[in-house]
């Protein structure tokens, strides 16, 4: 894998008939990349399996030590399952829904519902008018001074590290993805029911081969480590400090794409486990490229070497981000709010409301 001339970060200007053409050639599915793919991916999933397995009779310390490398190959085989409902890894439909049926079940996640749902993201990713559908909830400034505490003590806690990535794996694979979305039709509700019997089915048989309680002993941390892995890689490919966020009547596709997705550089063993995603920039652009030609793409044109890369390390600092500020375009933390935006208590008291104050006959005599 090559890497891109490094160039001076501008903004990315071009046409929609301009990119087109440019990422067209990506966009064509390889038979015998996506073939090998599957290979050097499923078999070792496998074998590690049975590595987990064996290591149970070891030390369990060991056992959760592969299966810190099994959820790693687990956040692969979802960036399959990805690509799939996207209809990019293979040219066939069907044999796009077969591998995303499988693939599905490994991540715990219905395929067309998950589809659906995740189609919308990429149709309002970036819009400050349309939120709430595949994206982690953010609120402005402005919004989070209007809520009422309540709001705020339930968004604090959403956005918190712990809630996000220690909490959020578990509850969003094993059981949020377990009901269709209220708005979920036909098809796409239908997937949710059909894919809990096939997990069902897949639990019992995988007990029966390994027992329940080993089972358990290692489903729970292979998932735990993949979602910890997956929902990381989600938000920090949408929640960095200058990311593009606007309101619909002034939302631009092309923008939202290359600068409200993140090119996220990293080293090149995680890039191979996260299955080139990092190149967020480039999916956002185009979804029918599959995930194998997402560099090599991003290699193709001088377009893409403008975008600046966010580094594993600095991607870190994304952590504590909390709010958009409307006023200067980029996402802060509460920190960076209290200290911009809390008021002095003398500044509160010049901002009451007269008719809040107490009569001059009320005061008593002693104050004037």
């Amino acid at each position: 894998m090559t890497s891109a001339p490094e160039m001076t970060p501008s903004k990315p200007q071009a046409t929609i008939s301009e990119w087109k053409k440019i990422v067209a050639p990506f966009t064509v599915p390889s038979i015998p990349r996506a073939v090998w793919q599957m290979v050097n991916t499923f078999v070792p999933y496998v074998l590690l399996w049975w590595a987990m397995y064996w290591s149970l009779s070891v030390s369990y310390w060991l056992t959760l030590g592969i299966a810190a490398v099994t959820g790693l190959l687990l956040v692969r085989v979802f960036i399959m399952f990805h690509d799939c409902g996207h209809g990019s890894y293979f040219k066939s439909k069907r044999a796009n829904s077969v591998l995303g049926f499988i693939s599905g079940m490994l991540t715990f996640t219905p395929y067309l519902h998950w589809t659906w749902q995740h189609s919308v993201h990429h149709q309002t990713s970036g819009d400050l008018s349309r939120r709430g559908d595949g994206d982690i909830w953010t609120m402005t400034v402005k919004e989070f001074e209007e809520a009422s505490p309540t709001r705020r003590f339930f968004y604090k806690l959403v956005r918190n590290p712990i809630t996000l990535f220690v909490v959020g794996p578990l509850a969003l694979f094993l059981i949020h993805q377990r009901f269709p979305s209220p708005r979920a039709k036909g098809k796409d509700r239908k997937s949710v029911m059909m894919m809990n019997i096939a997990l069902v089915l897949m639990i019992v048989g995988l007990s029966w081969l390994f027992g329940f309680k080993n089972y358990v002993l290692m489903q729970i941390p292979v998932t735990m480590f993949a979602g910890m892995a997956g929902i990381w890689m989600f938000y920090v490919q949408h929640q960095y400090e200058d990311v593009y966020w606007e309101h619909r009547e002034e939302w631009d596709y092309t923008t939202a794409a290359l600068e409200g997705s993140s090119f996220y550089k990293l080293p090149k063993i995680l890039q191979w486990f996260t299955g080139n995603i990092g190149f967020h920039h480039i999916h956002h652009l185009s979804s029918r490229i599959p995930n194998y030609y997402l560099e090599k793409c991003h290699n193709s044109h001088p377009m893409f070497y403008s975008i600046p890369p966010l580094t594993f390390w600095a991607s870190l600092k994304c952590m504590n981000l909390r709010l958009w500020d409307e006023s200067d375009r980029k996402l802060i933390s509460f920190r960076e709010y209290k200290q911009r935006y809390a008021q002095p208590v003398a500044a509160k008291v010049e901002e009451v409301d007269p008719a809040d104050l107490p009569a001059p006959s009320e005061i008593g005599s002693g104050m004037s």
